[in-house]
């Protein structure tokens, strides 16, 4: 998954940007810095999510 590749599609369209470039976030660390958040970071936590999902078990009636 890869919000870098262009879309088919000719109405939709995705900007690749740099990994390191800030996404337009923040976070607060234990020492009250803020840390822009990253392409890179939101990657890893996507591969992380991903690595985590369990999948729904329909009911049974």
């Amino acid at each position: 998954m890869s919000l870098q590749t262009t879309a088919t599609s000719p109405d939709r369209r995705v900007i690749p940007m740099k990994q390191e470039q800030p996404v337009g976030g923040a976070i607060i660390d234990a020492q009250g810095r803020e840390i822009p958040i990253t392409e890179t970071m939101i990657q890893q936590a996507c591969r992380e999510l991903h690595k985590a999902w369990v999948a729904a078990v329909p009911k049974q009636a």
